[in-house]
């Protein structure tokens, strides 16, 4: 059955859950292992490069979400189709570029990949999910950064756990005061000897994919003067897209020609 806002319209975002509980059998570095997110990234630049109607991408840890144009008529807009035909597609991906990404590491398991599709009638909505992505990708990497630092400290996994209740105790009431960001940071520095905002961006922010307008030099005149032609070009980046300013600055992303 067809999935739309009402009007056979609607953004749709299609969001494929991956690798979890088999990330343990890799070694994957913690909190974050740089290679397996840029294997995600190289999969979901693939990914918009190959289905048009997809406009951006985000991704954190083994999830992407991928925003389907409003007006897509994409396998007649079939939840089930796209989900499988992507979720598929995502995983032959995966296995394809593994090498790349990890040379003296095999597979030690087939990558498994779920996922769902869910409907959003207006851009500002979309602007929002992916804020709250991006919020969640923030909170998580503190929380593991905190975690991991501990745990490779000494301490059990269930003592950090526990050590992390009471911090996380003294974040809410931190919170409650209208404690900004900034204290959160100074509390992961003074317990971690980490300076949070020094981290890698694709740690904090996650990674953005979409095609950005370019010019390229397509050839010279007579005078050998370079003939120039904007196009799009996927690119991979690591922004903040909670605040106007990216979306101000791309609103073809969203908003069709």
């Amino acid at each position: 059955m067809p999935i739309s806002n009402g009007t056979g319209l609607g953004f749709l975002v299609n969001l494929v859950i991956g690798f979890g509980k088999d990330s343990g059998d890799h070694e994957f570095e913690k909190p974050n292992d740089k290679n397996a997110l840029n294997l995600m990234n190289s999969c979901a630049v693939s990914m918009l490069e190959h289905f048009p109607d997809i406009v951006f991408a985000y991704g954190v840890s083994d999830e992407y979400s991928f925003v389907l144009k409003e007006t897509t008529q994409f396998y007649q807009r079939r939840a089930s189709k796209i989900l499988s035909l992507s979720v598929s597609y995502f995983t032959s991906l995966y296995v394809m570029k593994w090498k790349e990404f990890f040379p003296g590491k095999e597979l030690k398991a087939p990558p498994s990949f779920d996922g769902r599709v869910i409907c959003y009638p207006r851009g500002k909505i979309i602007q929002d999910y992916l804020a709250w992505r991006q919020v969640d990708c923030h909170i998580n990497n503190q929380y593991n950064t905190c975690f991991w630092n501990l745990v490779n400290s000494g301490k059990t996994e269930k003592e950090a756990q526990e050590f992390l209740k009471i911090i996380g105790g003294i974040h809410v009431t931190l919170i409650l005061q209208g404690t900004q960001s900034k204290d959160k940071n100074e509390l992961l520095f003074q317990q971690f000897g980490i300076n949070y905002n020094e981290l890698p961006a694709m740690f904090r922010k996650g990674s953005c994919v979409y095609r950005d307008k370019v010019e390229e030099t397509v050839k010279l005149d007579k005078g050998g003067n370079s003939i120039k032609k904007t196009r799009n070009k996927v690119v991979l980046a690591h922004i903040d897209i909670i605040g106007p300013k990216f979306w101000s600055e791309h609103r073809y992303i969203l908003e069709e020609e």
